[in-house]
């Protein structure tokens, strides 16, 4: 491990061998200094970190520069095939002003209409619209009453619109706005006011017609049953000032939040997804996920070029640089050929994997037995750079997996692409003040991400959804 051009590792192994060769030190100042020189070794990893060898963010590395991306094959712009968004002229405009010429400063003669030019201006009207329904009142002869009956869903004197509700929950789910700036919104805006309490009571309506109608259930069983591989996830979040954890299940298609007080395999089962899985199932290799034997598993690489990134820089490893450059060449080989590996080739990758392994053990070895303290127990502890190696060797079908077949991916950044908006509301909101509102989120956030996977805007989704329908992708033979 070095920092600049300093061999820290070096000086302190020097320091230990003096530490324990110099009898005049007292036992106290000796345990001290070790103390010490643990916690120099802490921080001088941890200075070494950065996006590219740990899972620190790419926002915090310090003096960030973008790398310029590699031009590539393909011209500039939008390529073949691709859907523009430019703006378009319409047939129907919805308002028609006419430009004539003015006559008084043309020259003398005789003039015809020949048609015209058309431009358009495409604008918004933001305004607010209040229907206001009457219902008639009958009275017979004797002086009774009947009184129409009201549309369903108007119940008060005064009341919102489903639209309105659909549109907050809109800017409050899904563009993370805070409530206050909602508020200002509508009232600047509309002339509309909304407390902060309506705003959570339209989320919480959101939430429990995501439940009522079936969706929750239908994303769920949509996920049991993924004929593709299954990405999950977890990150911390703060609900209410304490430690939890949102728990993240997701395919091409469908997505599925769930936040919980445990990180490992309890709040899985209550997610109740994963126990009912049997297929592919992809992960950063969190110990938890192991205990499902009914489904096969694959490890995100993507993990794995970190770690191997950080073994070669800071231990200085041979075997990682080696192994991080076979990792990338098996996934370019795997494009480049359509993702079809043929056995041939797979046996000899296999071979190059085992041989940088055991190079690993040379340069890397494990503890030695002879070191065990007297009455230790338990598995001696390994260097980050030897428990890689020992994880990598360990479990070698489940890091090669993704050249075996062509659906499985190399990484698992699906899983970690759903679940990274999660972490853009704590930094907007900093925590979830209730496990209620932490459930509200989820729940209307996965439905939300799934109807976005399957071209349905979130505005339109969330219209059907106030209206108690749902959009046409819910109606698939997974959902019966």
């Amino acid at each position: 491990m070095k920092l600049d051009s300093i061999n820290i590792s070096e000086i302190v192994e020097k320091t230990k061998t003096q530490l324990k060769e110099d009898t005049s030190i007292t036992p106290a100042l000796k345990i001290s200094l070790e103390l010490i020189l643990i916690v120099v070794v802490m921080l001088a990893q941890r200075l070494g970190l950065n996006s590219k060898n740990s899972s620190i963010p790419p926002s915090k590395d310090p003096n960030r520069k973008k790398e310029p991306k590699d031009k590539g094959d393909k011209p500039p712009g939008g390529q073949k095939g691709h859907k523009g968004s430019t703006l378009a002229q319409t047939d129907f405009p919805d308002e028609i002003e006419t430009c004539l010429v003015k006559r008084d400063i043309l020259p003398k003669g005789n003039y015809h209409d020949v048609g015209f030019i058309k431009r358009q201006v495409v604008d918004i009207d933001i305004s607010k619209i209040i229907t206001e329904y009457r219902a008639q009142i009958l009275e017979n002869e004797q002086g009774k009453r009947f009184i129409a009956d009201f549309p369903d869903g108007v119940n008060s004197h005064i009341q919102y619109g489903s639209n309105i509700k659909a549109h907050a929950v809109y800017l409050s789910q899904y563009q993370l706005l805070p409530y206050n700036r909602i508020e200002e919104y509508f009232s600047d805006q509309l002339d509309i006011p909304i407390s902060a309490g309506s705003l959570f009571n339209f989320n919480k309506q959101a939430f429990d017609l995501v439940k009522s109608t079936g969706a929750e259930e239908i994303i769920k069983n949509a996920l049991r049953a993924s004929m593709s591989t299954l990405h999950v996830d977890e990150t911390g979040i703060n609900i209410a000032g304490k430690r939890c954890w949102l728990h993240g299940a997701s395919d091409q298609r469908w997505t599925y939040f769930f936040p919980h007080k445990k990180r490992g395999k309890e709040a899985m089962d209550d997610a109740d997804i994963i126990a009912h899985f049997h297929g592919i199932l992809c992960h950063d290799h969190w110990k938890a996920y192991y205990k499902y034997t009914d489904c096969e598993h694959c490890l995100c690489n993507a993990h794995h070029l970190r770690e191997l990134e950080r073994a070669w820089e800071q231990d200085e490893m041979q075997w990682a640089k080696a192994m991080q450059s076979l990792l990338t060449n098996i996934n370019k080989a795997q494009i480049d050929n359509g993702y079809i590996v043929d056995k041939t080739t797979q046996g000899n990758y296999r071979i190059a994997y085992r041989k940088i392994l055991a190079d690993g053990d040379v340069q890397c070895p494990a503890p030695d037995e002879k070191c065990r303290k007297e009455g230790q127990r338990g598995r001696l502890k390994r260097t980050k750079s030897r428990a890689l190696l020992e994880r990598l060797r360990n479990f070698e079908d489940d890091v090669l997996r993704f050249m075996t077949r062509v659906d499985i991916p190399f990484t698992n950044n699906q899983g970690e692409n759903d679940i990274r908006m999660t972490k853009v509301h704590q930094k907007i909101s900093g925590c979830f003040r209730s496990e209620q509102g932490s459930e509200i989120f989820c729940l209307v956030r996965s439905y939300l991400s799934t109807c976005r996977k399957q071209k349905v805007s979130a505005s339109e989704a969330l219209n059907l959804l106030f209206k108690s329908q749902l959009p046409e992708i819910f109606n698939t033979e997974v959902a019966e």
